[in-house]
């Protein structure tokens, strides 16, 4: 190999070494990302849960006080 073959050489594997470093941090903060959304989607389903449930109690409650009739406005 020349000296110019082994300098282009070491030059390609250095612009690989920086987009590999690059890559490595952006797949790093997609995963922080993802780990975040994960625990935002669970605490937001047993929110939606508790709140399913507790309108699902008051349906119970009060459907025999709701008439079934049309709202006035049709």
């Amino acid at each position: 190999m020349t000296e110019d073959e082994l300098k282009a050489m070491t030059e390609r594997l250095d612009k690989l070494e920086i987009k590999l470093s690059y890559m490595e941090d952006f797949v790093q903060q997609l995963q922080d990302v993802v780990t975040s959304h994960t625990q935002t989607i669970e605490v937001l389903r047993k929110e939606n849960k508790i709140l399913s449930g507790k309108i699902r109690d008051m349906s119970d409650q009060l459907q025999g006080e709701i008439p079934n009739r049309k709202p006035p406005h049709y």
